[in-house]
Parts: structure tokens; C-alpha cells; sequence
């Protein structure tokens, strides 16, 4: 991966960029990866050389491994009470699943009364926690499913998991005005915790869809497609437009609203030539598009394609 700086960036931050140690360690795969799309995975590996990443797009990461290294030097300690009472920051577990090591570097484990809490550090948005990540809840299920085989033998269980969100952009005065505003900067957010079944079916089925993506690309250099979710699709829209202008008169969720609307509308439009029209508007890859994908450039990119129908 070549790092660039276009943005003329302190040399600093250019360095950090540039020595960037993360590892998934001796692992065939990192809980990051995993709970990625394949594609995105295979691509990355294809074109490792090629990918450029900009160091103004690597400053929350840099702020991220920041909060780390402080936490990190908080060192695993014991507490008054119960024997097996201790935190446990940063360290990198391992477990076996259908052939592949499976890695995960987990932030905190808290254990009081042979409870475990799981902790993840986030560096984020207030918009995040407000309508929150379902990456998140996979994330901190995996690194359940790696805690209860660390704790097989124990009586050690996992409790509860958490993230831990330090919002880079949180304003009290929104958090004064609005009561599902986030009220502080920083934050814990409960996850759900997934029952046995859940969770062995979920890591052994993305460790297979991985598995055959890697087989495929090692036999014939192809790549799996994404599934709309990976590729953060918007749902389909249809607009009521006045013809010839760009912008919508009202946006609808179904072509039957959009259409009751339309009707509605021509009953009393004030001119004979204020026709309007529908567009469709196709649900565009919002990853796709932007800088949230580093493969991005190398994908057959989906343009939202508008339809006219129904002029009236």
C-alpha cells in the first residue's frame, strides 16, 4: 500500500502512516477481515501494491492508536476481592475454526466474579452511537466467540460486551437540546450478546464464505461479489418532479405513494404547464462511492440509474 500526501499534512502524521504496524498476527484471518466482505479481502491482497491511501484520510487512526497506546500502558493488574478478578488490556487471541486461525486484538477484558465484560475502544461520531454500527455487534461477537474458547476450561463467562465511544465530534449544545444526543463525550454502548448457536453459526459460515473466496481467487483469479449490506446500499426511491427540474417535489418509499401523490398534486397545480413527472431513483453503493472502500477503484462502479415514468 503507498502512502500519499496530497493534503500537505505534517511530516509526523505522514510518518505514522507510513509505519503503521498493524498485524493480524500468525493468522490466516483478523476479526476485522472477517466480518468484511471477502471481496474486499481478496481485492486488497490482489492489489496491495497499488492501493493509495492519502495520510489525511489516516488522522482518526492516529488518534485511535493514540487512546490505545495510553490504555495499553494501564498494565494487567489483579483486584482486591475475588481471586480471579483482573483486567486484561490489549491482547491478541487465537482459535482454530474449519482449518483457518482466526485473530482478534481485544481492548479490555474485565473479569469480577469470574464475569467477563469485553471492552472496545472506538474512535467516533456522536451520529454513530445515535443510530448505531451493526458492524459493532459482530466485531464484539467474534471476540466473545475467542474469549469463551480462551475461557473454556474456566469458570470464566462472558457477561456482557461493550464499546467504549470517544466521540471526535460531540457538541454540548446538542446535548443540552436533544435528549438521544449523546451526553457526554465519551460513552459506553451496550451490545448484544448472541447466544452458542448463534455465534458458531455465524463465525463458521463467514470463515467458509472467506475459505471460497480464497480457493476461487487462487484458482482462476476471480473475486466474490459483495452483497448489498457489504456494499451499503440505499434503498430504491421514487421522486415527484415538476418536468425539466432537478429538484423533487416530495420523495416516496414505493411507487404507489409517489403516484397517489402525483394525482393528488395535478388536481391542483395553478398552471396547465406545471406537469410533473416520477423518477426512479435507484438505490446507489454508498461504499462504493467516496473514500470508504480502498478497492473502490478497481470495482465495476454502480451508477443509480434514473428512470422516468409516469408524466402527467
Amino acid at each position: 500500500m503507498k502512502i500519499t500526501n496530497k493534503f500537505g499534512m505534517p511530516q509526523p502524521f505522514v510518518d505514522f502512516a507510513i509505519n503503521d504496524k498493524y498485524s493480524k498476527g500468525k493468522a490466516d484471518i483478523s476479526v476485522t477481515s472477517l466480518i468484511d466482505s471477502p471481496r474486499v479481502r481478496t481485492m486488497k491482497d490482489h492489489y496491495n501494491d497499488l492501493i493509495e491511501v492519502d495520510a489525511v484520510d489516516m488522522v482518526w487512526a492516529l488518534f485511535g492508536t493514540a487512546v490505545h497506546s495510553v490504555l495499553e500502558s494501564s498494565n494487567t493488574y489483579s483486584r482486591v476481592g475475588h481471586p480471579s478478578d483482573k483486567i486484561i488490556n490489549e491482547e491478541r487471541l487465537y482459535s482454530k475454526v474449519n482449518g483457518w486461525t482466526l485473530s482478534g486484538a481485544i481492548d479490555r477484558q474485565e473479569i469480577n466474579n469470574d464475569v467477563l465484560t469485553i471492552v472496545d475502544y472506538k474512535v467516533t461520531s456522536a451520529w454513530s452511537v445515535i443510530f448505531g454500527k451493526p458492524e459493532w455487534e459482530n466485531q464484539l461477537n467474534c471476540y466473545a466467540y475467542l474469549c469463551k474458547q480462551k475461557y473454556l476450561n474456566t469458570n470464566i463467562k462472558v457477561g456482557s460486551l461493550k464499546i467504549c465511544a470517544i466521540l471526535r465530534d460531540w457538541n454540548r449544545r446538542e446535548a443540552e437540546r436533544k435528549e438521544d444526543y449523546p451526553q457526554a463525550p465519551i460513552v459506553f454502548v451496550n451490545i448484544t450478546l448472541w447466544d452458542d448457536d448463534k455465534l458458531d453459526s455465524y463465525i463458521s459460515r463467514r470463515i467458509s464464505e472467506h475459505q471460497d473466496a480464497q480457493v476461487n481467487y487462487d484458482i482462476d483469479g476471480s473475486f466474490p461479489l459483495c452483497t448489498n449490506d457489504e456494499r451499503w446500499r440505499k434503498k430504491n426511491s421514487w421522486a415527484v418532479k415538476k418536468v425539466k427540474l432537478k429538484r423533487a417535489l416530495k420523495v416516496f418509499g414505493d411507487e404507489a405513494s409517489a403516484l397517489i401523490f402525483q394525482k393528488e398534486y395535478q388536481k391542483h397545480r395553478l398552471h396547465e404547464n406545471d406537469r410533473t413527472e416520477i423518477e426512479f431513483r435507484g438505490g446507489e453503493y454508498t461504499r462504493c462511492q467516496g473514500n470508504y472502500c480502498s478497492v473502490a477503484e478497481w470495482e465495476s462502479k454502480n451508477e443509480a440509474k434514473k428512470n422516468i415514468r409516469y408524466k402527467a
